[in-house]
């Protein structure tokens, strides 16, 4: 009888740490959840960053391309013809 009730108090002990743990993992998870949506935002911003900086790139590209000498007016028509091709394959796009 003295075994039994030995037994059943162990058992208890098992039951009650392994509910500790569970909760501890309950914790962890949540804290991990929190710190991936915090990661997350911040890959969003860096990407905004990142999209910001390129079209600047861009502007500041095209911007010297038209402040080239006279001897490279035909490569600013093509670009300038290059761009307005882009324009209007966003226009098309944008009306699908």
């Amino acid at each position: 009888m003295h075994d039994e009730f030995v037994e059943i108090s162990e058992l208890k002990d098992n039951i009650l740490k392994i509910i500790s743990i569970y909760e501890a993992q309950i914790r962890l998870n949540e804290k991990l959840k929190e710190d991936n949506n915090k990661l997350l935002k911040k890959i969003k911003l860096k990407e905004n960053k990142i999209s910001e900086l390129t079209q600047k790139y861009e502007t500041l590209k095209f911007a010297k391309t038209l402040t080239t000498s006279s001897k490279d007016i035909g490569n600013v028509k093509l670009k300038i013809v290059e761009i307005v091709r882009e324009i209007d394959n966003c226009i098309s796009l944008l009306n699908k």
